[in-house]
């Protein structure tokens, strides 16, 4: 299955609004997270980007998973890319320890 990117630019302020739907949305990227739709979710220290690495069928399948996340419309611009690569330590196998 394809990997994309996704680019989120945040609002340069959080209304009292966007702070009162963070809990569901945390919520809602763990769920897929841990259905592996999801396979990295980052927010920028001065909270202005995100970036979410997601498993789609298209460009378009991704769109529609992001337009579902509750905080969708408080998104200034959202840019989706296709991987060629996606690689990740989390992705390895673990290291055996003989202990």
């Amino acid at each position: 299955m394809p990997v994309f990117a996704v680019s989120i630019h945040l609002p340069a302020f959080f209304t009292e609004e966007f702070l009162a739907i963070i809990p569901s949305h945390r919520a809602f990227i763990n769920n897929l997270l841990s259905e592996h739709i999801i396979e990295a979710y980052a927010i920028s220290a001065d909270r202005s980007r995100g970036w979410v690495v997601i498993n789609g069928d298209s460009a378009t399948a991704v769109r529609a998973i992001i337009e579902q996340f509750p905080l969708y419309p408080y998104f200034q611009s959202v840019e989706i890319d296709e991987l060629l690569i996606f690689d990740s330590a989390s992705l390895r196998f673990p290291h055996i320890s003989l202990n």
